[in-house]
C-alpha cells in the first residue's frame, strides 16, 4: 500500500482548490518549520514539523513539541529535510505545496531540486496555477485540449521528442531554459520521450 505525504513549504499558502484540497484531505501533512504558522492559522493539524527550527517561534515550538523533528544541518534547505524525513518514515509518494511565491530564488531552487527528489521518491509540486512533475524516463501525461505545457531540460544535451503537443519536438535539444516553454496539448493526453535527462514538465490546471 502506498503511503502519501503532503509537504507544506514556507512559501505562499495555497489558495487554489487543487493544492488546498490535497492539504485539507491529507492525514500526513509534513510541515517545513516556518510554514506551521500559516497552517495553524488555517486550522489544519500537521502530522510532523521538520526543519532547522530557525523560523519557528516559541509558541509554536511549545504547542507542537511532540511532533517536531529538528535537523540542524545547514547544507540542505527545509524542503529537502522534509523529503528525507518522509523517506526515513517509509512514505512512497509526496505532494509538495506552498513551495512558490514570496522568495523567487527559493521558488526556482525548489523547482530544480525536483529531479533529485524523484531519484528517491515519487514527487510532484502543486502551485496555485499548475503542477511541476520531474521526469527520469519517458512518460504519457493525462491532459486536456489547449492545456498549457512547458518542458524544462536542465541537461542541454538531452534529446527530446513529443507527441500530441502543438509545437512538436523530434530528437531536439533545449539548449536554453526557455526553449521548451509555452507549448500546448492537442487532446486528452500527450507523450514526452527522451534519453538521459532529467526533465521537468509543467502543466497548468
Amino acid at each position: 500500500m502506498q503511503k502519501k505525504a503532503v509537504i507544506l513549504a514556507n512559501g505562499s499558502f495555497p489558495t487554489h482548490k487543487i493544492p488546498l484540497n490535497e492539504l485539507k484531505s491529507s492525514k500526513y501533512i509534513v510541515c517545513c518549520d516556518g510554514a506551521i504558522n500559516k497552517l495553524d492559522e488555517a486550522g489544519i493539524e500537521p502530522f510532523a514539523i521538520v526543519g532547522d527550527l530557525d523560523s519557528l517561534n516559541p509558541e509554536m515550538k511549545w504547542k507542537y513539541r511532540d511532533i517536531i523533528h529538528h535537523f540542524a544541518n545547514q547544507d540542505s534547505n527545509d524542503l529537502t529535510k522534509a523529503i528525507n524525513w518522509c523517506l526515513e518514515n517509509k512514505f512512497s509518494q509526496v505532494i509538495i505545496v506552498g513551495a512558490t511565491g514570496q522568495r523567487d530564488d527559493h521558488m526556482i531552487g525548489n523547482v530544480f531540486l525536483l529531479p533529485q527528489y524523484a531519484k528517491k521518491i515519487r514527487v510532484r509540486m502543486l502551485t496555485n496555477y499548475g503542477c511541476f512533475t520531474p521526469l527520469l524516463r519517458s512518460k504519457n501525461f493525462d491532459s486536456y485540449t489547449r492545456q498549457q505545457v512547458s518542458i524544462f531540460s536542465p541537461n542541454s544535451e538531452t534529446l527530446i521528442s513529443t507527441a500530441n503537443l502543438r509545437y512538436a519536438l523530434t530528437e531536439q535539444k533545449l539548449e536554453l531554459m526557455n526553449q521548451g516553454t509555452l507549448n500546448e496539448s492537442m487532446g486528452d493526453s500527450f507523450r514526452i520521450e527522451f534519453e538521459g535527462g532529467p526533465l521537468i514538465i509543467y502543466q497548468e490546471y
